[in-house]
């Protein structure tokens, strides 16, 4: 059975999926944006939840409790800056990807929600950072079969155009 891919234009915080992923900063204690929201709607226990974890670095990924959310769990990764794109954004992109995937597989999750990671305040251009997300999502989960749905969730117009463009492209090539 393949993994469902599916574009959402929702709020993030409402899902009730095994493990929602936060676009984080590196001290993984809050901040704006999509971070910011998480971190209100889970309430205060998951700051204390990220306390001890110490950070997490640029392209990696942790996992806490969801607390109040409705989501088992969070997975929080650190997107790159976007510095132009010789800087290694891609990879480092591609990697919060496949690390928060690899983290819900430990964690048995079959359900996954993925904002538009970097794609905010760090800048990085929607259309190849959708292209990556999508396609490194599919990659994944063709060879690891323990994840039924993969939703990628956008709050914005233009961000839902660049996935839909995403998932249609990838539908085409195989």
């Amino acid at each position: 059975m393949s993994t469902l891919l599916k574009l959402l234009h929702t709020d993030i915080t409402t899902l009730k999926v095994d493990a929602i992923v936060n676009a984080a900063n590196n001290s993984l204690l809050g901040g704006g944006g999509v971070d910011g929201a998480i971190h209100q709607a889970a309430g205060p226990q998951l700051q204390q939840a990220c306390i001890p974890l110490r950070g997490c670095l640029t392209g990696q990924a942790k996992i806490t409790s969801g607390y109040q959310l409705p989501a088992r769990h969070v997975i929080h990764t650190v997107g790159p800056v976007w510095q132009g794109g010789h800087a290694g954004e891609a990879e480092l992109l591609a990697a919060c990807y496949q690390n928060s995937l690899q983290l819900a597989l430990e964690y048995q999750c079959k359900t996954i929600a993925f904002p538009a990671i970097s794609c905010g305040v760090y800048g990085y251009p929607i259309i190849p950072a959708s292209h990556i997300a999508v396609q490194q999502c599919h990659d994944v989960c063709a060879t690891h079969t323990g994840i039924t749905a993969v939703y990628f969730v956008v709050f914005h117009e233009d961000i839902k155009l660049a996935y839909e463009q995403a998932l249609g492209t990838l539908k085409h090539s195989g």
